[in-house]
């Protein structure tokens, strides 16, 4: 899960072009969305489409990504369990 998390730390900096954040800077458990990184509902859509390419998993309900993009913990662990790649 902490390798999981550390890609996911790299690919959120890429994605979203946060060009002064590192990956040491994300706190995996602190509020994602709304929280210190200014991540609002465009990122969760950018981060949505990143998520469904590199690891062919779906988001497609609201309740769903509330829930996984509550914090980056919580975004590993959903890939992490609905992950073809992941169980590889």
């Amino acid at each position: 899960m902490d390798e999981l998390i550390k890609e996911l730390k790299i690919k959120l900096i890429d994605t979203l072009n946060l060009m002064d954040v590192t990956p040491d800077d994300i706190d995996e458990n602190a509020q994602f969305v709304g929280g210190e990184l200014g991540i609002d509902s465009i990122d969760v859509l950018e981060m949505v489409v990143m998520i469904e390419k590199d690891y062919q998993v779906t988001i497609n309900n609201k309740e769903i990504g509330e829930k996984v993009f509550s914090t980056l913990t919580a975004l590993a662990e959903y890939i992490s369990e609905n992950s073809s790649r992941s169980s590889s």
